[in-house]
């Protein structure tokens, strides 16, 4: 029996604790990023490498099907995983996870097309609040790096909402395909630029612990609870993952965000949790 047959009756609750699993296992990676020295790339692809043996152990008696919403989900996999890495390496790692966590935003736009829910009104509120807030990003005085590394995050927090948009898809087949595809996908990505230079000392223990547990273990827990939850849910619970990646590398290594940042992240913050994760904790208590 697989993790996907053994868990195939959740509760509603008993989805929602392990998403808050996952984000606390994903907000391990900024700090294990900036601990390892070697090509943002490779190390992408080597972590991605490690969770591609974990996911398919987890789930070896799972098939892949092979349709547009697993290969679509796997590419967005990759793009999430690999830009994710370069945004942590080029810029702080509050700016990196702050602007990925715009991924509700995302799905609120993309909602129409591909879950066929609209957005309300509210929801282009917060879209124009979550804008100036990234805004505010870019005032800090940062090297051509961070900036690039700004709109690598960016890219990444699309990306991360069309990968929930199809795994939420394939919540009647198998989301865990998209991915230990789109880990294999990234590991290729990679791997040409594991040539480039060898990390640094004991950068592979750490690169162990990320492909194992920080996205191994995080995205079979993630492919498990998505089949039992909204996409809009998903996105809402893992933003704990915003919150502890950067006080992690804080606590640890001492890099702090600019002013604006932080203040842009703020309302980031504020201006998703009003929107969707209160309302979502009221209509849970009343049910």
């Amino acid at each position: 029996m697989d993790v996907s047959q053994r868990f195939a009756k959740l509760t509603h609750f008993q989805a929602l604790a392990l998403l808050a699993l996952t984000a606390l296992l994903w907000s391990s990676g900024g700090l294990l990023i900036k601990w390892t020295s070697w090509h943002p790339l490779a190390i992408a692809g080597a972590r991605s490498g490690i969770a591609a043996l974990v996911i398919r152990a987890a789930f070896y008696k799972s098939s892949l099907t092979w349709s547009r919403d697993q290969i679509a989900g796997a590419v967005a996999y990759a793009g999430v995983v690999t830009l994710f890495v370069v945004s942590t390496k080029l810029t702080t790692a509050a700016n990196a996870i702050l602007l990925q966590y715009t991924g509700p935003i995302w799905i609120a736009l993309l909602g129409a097309w591909l879950l066929k829910e609209k957005a309300t009104v509210s929801d282009w509120l917060t879209i124009a609040t979550v804008l100036g807030g990234m805004v505010l990003f870019f005032l800090d005085k940062m090297s051509p790096g961070g900036l690039w590394g700004n709109i690598a995050a960016i890219a990444c927090g699309f990306c991360m909402a069309l990968m929930t948009i199809f795994l939420r898809r394939q919540k009647d087949s198998s989301p865990f395909g998209s991915v230990y595809l789109g880990n294999i996908l990234t590991f290729f990505i990679g791997l040409p630029f594991m040539f480039v230079y060898s990390p640094g000392p004991g950068s592979w223990g750490v690169i162990l612990v990320l492909g194992t547990f920080q996205i191994g273990l995080a995205y079979v827990l993630y492919a498990v609870a998505i089949k039992h939850v909204k996409a809009l849910e998903a996105s809402i619970i893992t933003m704990l993952e915003a919150l502890l990646n950067p006080l992690w590398v804080f606590l640890l290594l001492g890099e702090m965000p600019g002013r604006w940042a932080l203040v842009g992240g703020l309302i980031i913050l504020i201006a998703i949790s009003g929107r969707y994760a209160l309302p979502a904790i009221s209509a849970d208590k009343s049910n």
